[in-house]
């Protein structure tokens, strides 16, 4: 080759558009968004985001897991437009994915739920909103650009019951279409990184977060710039609770009795979200219940659990067709929702990674994290010769290598 043909095959262009979108031109992978995030938080915001439970050992399982599954793809069909749209409890979606609920969002980002909620809207998936959110149930409902017809409502139950009912009451009057009982949460998961690193919220002036001001201005002056952070849910109306004790103000004496209380106060959809086996799913069902969202917290709760994902054919097996099945804790490529969905679930929801994308760019970021799963969806949908997210799945565990199944 010639100096001069070679020359040609150089492309230096100057650098062009925001300094968010360029970050996020960069982030080619979940992975990438996530490094990202890790330039712009302080450590102890970081690792609240990132770490798990104990020794953590949940938290890798769920990626793990996921791995495991290796594809035998069919050929010669046609995949030039395949449908990824999907049906979520009854409502059509851009794609069989949603936003899971995530606490103290604006501790991440000030931009916080609002903007995760407008990235979900724009991009046509649903969002739950937690209990534990920095924003209340009714401004978000009530913000611009937020389509009320898909939000969801994550209720952990507290001992004080009126304070429950008082949310699902609520979020009913907001607007709210889906309600998740959060089944996981008996007692808080001992989160190491957090309590080495003494996490406070609002983050407190510690020697290792005055460096970290040095360090991370730009967090620094988000936060001080935003909405003061409170749990906005059970502001003025919950007494006595911290950062530190709220979790001992959530009921670890729930029962099924409880659940058919709040089967007969919510007037919409609701399921169950937690580590939930076969025989619970089908105990959920024959109460009325409309699903179940398979998480153990991302690894954040109970450690050592089963992953998710391996809990997806045996309650498929258990509750039949007609009852919603979602999955999280481990997604990170549109080729893990291929494999939860070739299991027999409905749709895959994501926490950590949009939390990434919040801080990488905001709402663009949020979005740029649905893209890049959405893509890599559609990509693995095509290779693996499939034309639509209903034809993947009934296709089923025969597209799985035996090996791994």
């Amino acid at each position: 080759m010639k100096v001069s043909q070679a020359l040609k095959l150089v492309s230096i262009k100057p650098p062009s558009g925001s300094r968010t979108s360029r970050r996020l031109e960069r982030c080619r992978t979940i992975d990438d968004v996530r490094l990202a995030a890790k330039r712009r938080l302080p450590r102890p915001v970081f690792d609240y985001v990132d770490g798990g439970a104990d020794g953590e050992d949940s938290l890798r399982n769920n990626t793990d897991a996921l791995s495991r599954y290796h594809y035998q793809p069919r050929v010669l069909t046609d995949v030039s437009n395949p449908d990824i749209s999907a049906t979520i409890l009854g409502r059509k979606t851009a794609a069989p994915l949603g936003f899971a609920p995530t606490g103290y969002t604006r501790m991440i980002d000030p931009r916080g739920e609002p903007a995760v909620a407008r990235a979900a809207a724009r991009v046509g998936i649903p969002y739950v909103l937690s209990t534990m959110a920095s924003t209340s149930l009714e401004d978000l409902a009530g913000t611009a650009g937020v389509n009320s017809a898909d939000l969801w409502f994550q209720l952990y139950v507290w001992k004080d019951r009126a304070l429950t009912l008082d949310l699902v009451s609520r979020a009913s009057a907001s607007g709210y279409r889906v309600l998740e009982v959060a089944v996981d949460t008996a007692v808080t998961g001992n989160r190491l990184r957090d309590a080495r690193n003494g996490l406070t919220i609002p983050p407190a002036l510690s020697l290792r977060s005055l460096g970290d001001i040095g360090s991370r201005p730009g967090y620094w002056a988000g936060m001080l710039a935003g909405p003061a952070l409170k749990f906005a849910n059970v502001e003025g109306r919950a007494s006595g609770y911290s950062v530190d004790n709220i979790g001992q103000l959530f009921d670890p004496g729930v029962t099924w009795e409880d659940l058919e209380t709040l089967r007969d106060a919510w007037p919409g959809q609701l399921i169950l979200k937690g580590p939930i086996g076969p025989a619970d799913a089908k105990r959920a069902q024959s109460l009325g219940v409309d699903g179940v969202h398979l998480s153990n917290h991302g690894g954040r709760q109970l450690d050592r659990t089963l992953a998710p994902v391996d809990l997806v054919r045996p309650v498929r097996a258990a509750v039949g067709a007609d009852f919603a099945i979602l999955v999280d804790s481990g997604i990170r490529h549109g080729s893990d929702i291929a494999t939860t969905i070739a299991l027999g679930a409905d749709a895959c929801m994501v926490g950590r990674a949009y939390l990434w994308g919040l801080v990488a760019g905001g709402q663009d970021g949020v979005e740029h994290v649905a893209g890049l799963l959405t893509d890599q969806f559609r990509r693995t949908l095509q290779l693996l010769g499939m034309a639509s997210v209903e034809e993947l799945r009934a296709a089923g565990p025969g597209i799985l290598s035996p090996r791994c199944v």
